[in-house]
């Protein structure tokens, strides 16, 4: 039996040559040193931007739970003004204490970074990223962790404080008899400035 040669049976001759895939850049499917280091350059730039964001995304991240926070007590402070307009708590004096508690302690669930009261705290008082509440000045304090894009209020520190706001109206139809309560606000205590 006579052995043919695998040029021969592809019907190239007896002596075909291989062709080389290095010699014939056509045929080549690989990339160039060129194009991996562009390719390379490219990811880390963009690695680079990302990374750069980061911080500023975490600030984005921690305002937003900061707002939420604070949306869920200035509904719970209007469902603590119905309790107690229900109950009949008709007098200014038993709803005036309504800027004076702790609106925490109005939440079913306390938020998980909510450190307690203290009497005149400093920013140092808790972690950074907690609330508390100032029992000599009646306030709930949030104390920031990413701070770099917070101006901060006239007392020079990272934190906000809130309070309880209550708006009197003349009674209706009855001037002379005093005010009536008709507006209760969980605002700031002084406006704060947080750029996006």
């Amino acid at each position: 039996m006579q052995r043919r040669s695998w040029g021969a049976e592809q019907g190239l001759g007896e002596r075909a040559t291989p062709v080389s895939r290095i010699l014939n850049p056509e045929s080549s499917k690989g990339f160039t040193l060129i194009e991996f280091i562009i390719v390379i350059i490219i990811i880390v730039v963009l690695a680079g931007l990302f990374l750069v964001r980061i911080p500023l995304y975490q600030e984005q991240a921690e305002k937003a739970a900061m707002q939420q926070v604070e949306g869920a007590l200035q509904s719970a402070l209007v469902l603590r003004y119905g309790s107690l307009m229900t109950r009949g708590a008709a007098g200014n004096k038993e709803l005036s204490i309504l800027a004076t508690d702790n609106p925490v302690t109005w939440l079913q669930k306390m938020p998980p970074n909510y450190m307690g009261e203290y009497y005149d705290p400093t920013p140092r008082t808790v972690a950074p990223g907690n609330w508390m509440f100032d029992l000599k000045s009646r306030e709930l304090i949030y104390v920031l962790n990413q701070s770099d894009n917070f101006t901060p209020g006239p007392d020079g520190n990272k934190w906000i404080r809130f309070h309880v706001k209550l708006g009197y109206e003349p009674m209706l139809g009855k001037p002379e008899s005093g005010k009536e309560l008709v507006t209760t606000l969980f605002e700031p205590t002084t406006p704060y400035h947080w750029l996006d």
